[in-house]
């Protein structure tokens, strides 16, 4: 019902932005693109699909040994689960792969996860705040949200750095939540502890991991300036850098479906300096695409991964006694 709900918020946005726009003027925008731009654009998917890929690799136990042909599959297959389970669900079963694959515990298969995940954030957040830094003119609005990314910026390290910041961090968020959020806290803060035993067991992999984060990441952003060539238009990269992760961060809010809509509108204001609405919404459906084409591309894979979503609640339970602990 919630995922229903969210695709009605966002066809709605969708709807509000398309009838106060020119329709006309959208599907010339799309007439008059850059067709060399955008076969490349598009085609960016491709190595960011395999960075992610590598990356992974990188971050799973030596026992799960993990392919590229498999680690693409499972990225993929996480896409196309990701579009239409709530949770990301999809990297659930990526965990749910790495556990049954290598025989590791459920609490440092999750724990992997939430440190990717981590290290996609923190990522995102550096190149908006190194954007941010260099973007002029910086009225109310942008010293604000300079402030909040540098602000999460230096959170995020912390608690991915040290377990102690992280430790009070879960307890105080404990104390304050309601009853049913304080067992998902302290699964959270389990996994979370399980994930810095492992991280900074070996720095060289940690660095190797938090290095592909960074790159991944930038090849993102690149993307989505290329799409920005792609449809005749021009902004500088720094510029970029600013403001598309600040359009990501929008879809990220908890009230649309896979961030449709909120991102389309953060696009079109935050972009508003630079060009014209019409190619504003252009933009927002060519990132919409960043999401939809993994997910297309992962759905002959799909099959293969659909029982990690019933084997997902399984993932921090106990295993029997005798088997592989987290090392």
């Amino acid at each position: 019902m919630k995922r229903l709900i969210s695709l009605m918020v966002s066809l709605g946005i969708l709807a509000l932005i398309y009838w106060k726009i020119d329709f006309d003027g959208l599907i010339q925008v799309f007439q008059n693109c850059h067709l060399l731009w955008m076969v490349v654009s598009l085609g960016m998917v491709i190595p960011i699909t395999a960075a992610s890929a590598w990356r992974l690799q990188v971050l799973s136990p030596p026992q799960v040994k993990l392919t590229v042909a498999e680690a693409n599959r499972l990225i993929l297959a996480a896409s196309s689960l990701n579009m239409v389970l709530p949770s990301k669900m999809g990297d659930i079963a990526k965990a749910y792969f790495m556990r049954d694959r290598g025989g590791i515990s459920g609490s440092l298969a999750v724990s992997l996860v939430v440190f990717e995940k981590a290290c996609d954030m923190l990522s995102l957040l550096l190149w908006c705040a190194f954007g941010l830094i260099l973007y002029e003119p910086k009225n109310e609005l942008f010293l604000v949200m300079t402030g909040v990314i540098f602000t999460g910026l230096i959170a995020g390290s912390l608690l991915l750095a040290s377990p102690w910041v992280a430790a009070i961090a879960f307890r105080g968020a404990q104390r304050v939540a309601p009853g049913k959020t304080r067992s998902k806290l302290e699964d959270m803060h389990q996994s979370w502890e399980a994930m810095h035993r492992y991280a900074w067991r070996d720095r060289d992999r940690l660095l190797t991991v938090t290095g592909l984060s960074v790159g991944i990441w930038l090849l993102h952003l690149l993307q989505i300036w290329f799409f920005i060539l792609a449809l005749n238009a021009w902004v500088p990269f720094w510029v970029n850098l600013a403001l598309s992760p600040l359009a990501i961060l929008a879809g990220l809010l908890p009230l649309t479906f896979a961030g449709v809509g909120t991102r389309d509108a953060a696009l079109i204001a935050f972009y508003a300096p630079f060009f014209n609405a019409q190619i504003g919404a252009a933009l927002g459906l060519l990132c919409t695409s960043r999401y939809l084409i993994p997910a297309m591309a992962g759905l002959p894979f799909l099959q293969r991964y659909l029982s990690a979503i019933g084997g997902g609640a399984q993932l921090r339970k106990p295993r029997p006694k005798g088997a592989s602990s987290d090392r």
